[in-house]
C-alpha cells in the first residue's frame, strides 16, 4: 500500500469513527498543528469534564468531534427554527432567523409561519422580495400587480408562490387543518415582525382623509381596529372559483405561484435529485432562484459551490452533514437536522451529506435570478488528465474512474 493510498484508506476509516488505527504522522490535513481527535495521545485529550448540555451537544457530534481535515475556524454556519422565539397569536404563529441573529446571512432572512384553517396573515407589504415553499396544509394567497391586476391562488405542500417588492398580498390557512410554510426575503434584515400593514395605515391616516380617499362617510370607520391584526382568526374561506370571481381576476396576471415538487427533476440519480426553480422556469422570481434537494439513505450532494450567489438552506427532513472550504484553508463539519438553516457564502466549497437512515429533503435559496453552481468532479474531469494526475498525485486508472457531467448526488 503507497503512502498515498495508506493516507485515503485511513481518511474512510477515521470517517467512519475507526480513530485507533490512525495516527497524526500520517493522517490529517497538510497543516500545522495537526487537529481531530486522531491526534489525540492521552486520553485527557479528549474528555469534557465542565458544564454540559447533553440533549443540545448530541445534536452536534461533528462539532464536538470534528474529522481531523477540518482546520482553523470560520463564522458559525448554523442557525435553527427549533431556537427560535415564537410569536403566537389567535389564527397562528410565526418564527424568524435574520441578520440579528444569524451574522452570516447577508442575502437571506428566513420565516416559518403556521395558519390555522381560516387564520389570516392580514393584508401586507414588504419592501423586499418575498419568496416562500408550502411545508403542510393549503394556502389561499392574494395579491395584486403593479397593473392593477389581482391574482387568487390556492397552494400546497412543495408548491412556491413570489411576490415582487412592494406589491399587496394576504394569505389565510384553508381546511381542514390550515397550513404551515417557509419564507425567505431577498435581505438578511428583513423581519416578519416589520411589515407595513393595511390596519396600521387607516389606523394612523385622519378620518377625513379616509372619507375623501373612499368616498364614504368618515363615521364608517369609527369601529376600525387601533392595533394591527398581523395574524387573527377569521373564517375558512370560500371555494377559489368564488374568490377568485369576487376579486375580479382577470386573465394575463403574470403567475406567482410554481408547482416545485411536481416539476420535472434538473438532475436524477440513485443518490437523490435536486428541482430548480429560477427566473427561467418561473419567470416572476427575478431576486430569488431555490433548489429542492431529496437525498437518498446513504446518498450525497457532490462536492460543489455556487458562483454567482450565497446559499441559505432549510432542512425539511432527514439528518445531513455538510463540511464548508475556504480560503485559508479553512473547513468547518456541522449537522443539522429538520428546521434547521445553514449558510454558505458565495463560492465557498461543500458538499451535503445524508447520515440518517431515512430519505433527507433540503430547500435552498439564492439571491440571484438563476441556479448555479460548479461541479468539483466535472471540473476535474474537463481538464487535461496529466495536470489533474501530477496536481492530485493520483494514477491515470483512477482519474478514469471520477464522475462525468456533473452527476449530482453519488451514487450514481
Amino acid at each position: 500500500m503507497s503512502s498515498m493510498q495508506r493516507r485515503g484508506f485511513l481518511s474512510a476509516a477515521s470517517a467512519l469513527g475507526f480513530t485507533g488505527v490512525a495516527h497524526a504522522a500520517t493522517f490529517g490535513n497538510p497543516d500545522r498543528p495537526p487537529q481531530g481527535a486522531v491526534n489525540a495521545k492521552t486520553p485527557s485529550s479528549l474528555t469534557n469534564p465542565g458544564p454540559q448540555n447533553p440533549a443540545l451537544a448530541s445534536q452536534f457530534p461533528s462539532f464536538q468531534s470534528p474529522p481531523p481535515t477540518d482546520v482553523d475556524g470560520m463564522p458559525l454556519f448554523w442557525a435553527s427554527f427549533n431556537n427560535a422565539h415564537r410569536r403566537i397569536q389567535n389564527g397562528g404563529w410565526a418564527r424568524e432567523v435574520t441578520q440579528d441573529d444569524f451574522a452570516i446571512s447577508e442575502d437571506i432572512s428566513g420565516v416559518n409561519m403556521r395558519l390555522s384553517a381560516g387564520g389570516i396573515r392580514e393584508m401586507h407589504w414588504h419592501q423586499q422580495a418575498e419568496w416562500a415553499i408550502m411545508l403542510y396544509g393549503k394556502c389561499r394567497i392574494t395579491t395584486l400587480d403593479e397593473q392593477g391586476r389581482p391574482t387568487v391562488e390556492d397552494v400546497e405542500a412543495g408548491d412556491l408562490w413570489y411576490f415582487p417588492p412592494g406589491l399587496p398580498h394576504s394569505l389565510q390557512g384553508l381546511g381542514p387543518d390550515g397550513a404551515e410554510f417557509l419564507l425567505a426575503f431577498d435581505n438578511g434584515k428583513s423581519s416578519e415582525f416589520n411589515t407595513l400593514l393595511v390596519t396600521d395605515w387607516i389606523a394612523h391616516t385622519p378620518p377625513e382623509v379616509l372619507a375623501k380617499n373612499f368616498g364614504v362617510p368618515a363615521e364608517a370607520f369609527k369601529d376600525i381596529p387601533l392595533n394591527n391584526l398581523w395574524i387573527f382568526q377569521g373564517d375558512v374561506p370560500p371555494d377559489l372559483a368564488m374568490d377568485q370571481k369576487k376579486s375580479r381576476v382577470v386573465a394575463g396576471t403574470e403567475k406567482v405561484i410554481y408547482r416545485l415538487s411536481q416539476s420535472k427533476p434538473l438532475v436524477r440519480s440513485q443518490g437523490g435529485q435536486a428541482q430548480i426553480a429560477d427566473s427561467r422556469n418561473f419567470p416572476i422570481s427575478k431576486t430569488v432562484a431555490a433548489a429542492l434537494e431529496t437525498i437518498e439513505a446513504g446518498g450525497m450532494r457532490e462536492m460543489h459551490w455556487h458562483p454567482n450567489a450565497d446559499e441559505w438552506a432549510f432542512v425539511i427532513k432527514g439528518k445531513v452533514r455538510v463540511t464548508v472550504f475556504n480560503t485559508g484553508p479553512k473547513a468547518q463539519t456541522t449537522d443539522f437536522n429538520p428546521g434547521d438553516v445553514w449558510y454558505i457564502k458565495k463560492s465557498l466549497g461543500h458538499y451535503v451529506e445524508n447520515v440518517g437512515d431515512e430519505e433527507a429533503q433540503v430547500i435552498s435559496v439564492f439571491k440571484s435570478d438563476r441556479f448555479a453552481e460548479v461541479s468539483l468532479s466535472d471540473w476535474l474531469t474537463h481538464v487535461p488528465p496529466e495536470m489533474v494526475r501530477q496536481t492530485l498525485n493520483i494514477s491515470a486508472e483512477t482519474l478514469s474512474k471520477f464522475p462525468v457531467n456533473r452527476p449530482g448526488f453519488t451514487p450514481v
